[in-house]
């Protein structure tokens, strides 16, 4: 049996592989969710609202590619594709938002850009 690598953390590690976990866009969204907590964590006291909206969008997204490959039809996986695509573009808007008011360095800002750039590209195709 095949299983995921390393990367996706030890809570899940040890699974079989379901469908979802198989595209690369699912593993690249769950290592951007790390990412994401990385940030949330790093980010002064009186941001919540930034917080929580970044945690929302990156879970939102890892949900919908699941969710997405899930269903049967093109078009249903095309719909469920499009909401993740939605939801990493909102964490790049979080990220820029977050870099112009200078609560988070530039290394973290370009490690989840460089992240979200093929997560976006690879939606948007599969969504055509």
């Amino acid at each position: 049996m095949t299983r995921p690598d390393a990367t996706m953390g030890p809570a899940i590690r040890y699974l079989g592989m379901l469908s979802h976990e198989r595209l690369d866009v699912y593993r690249c969204a769950i290592e951007f969710h790390s990412l994401a907590r990385r940030i949330v964590r790093a980010l002064p006291r009186g941001n919540a609202d930034l917080a929580d909206q970044l945690m929302r969008a990156s879970r939102s997204a890892v949900l919908n590619i699941a969710e997405g490959a899930g269903k049967t039809s093109r078009a249903h996986q095309a719909r469920y594709w499009a909401d993740a695509r939605g939801s990493a573009l909102e964490c790049g808007a979080c990220l820029d938002v977050a870099a112009l008011e200078e609560l988070i360095d530039s290394e973290l800002l370009r490690s989840g850009k460089e992240l979200l750039e093929p997560i976006v590209s690879m939606l948007t195709k599969m969504v055509r």
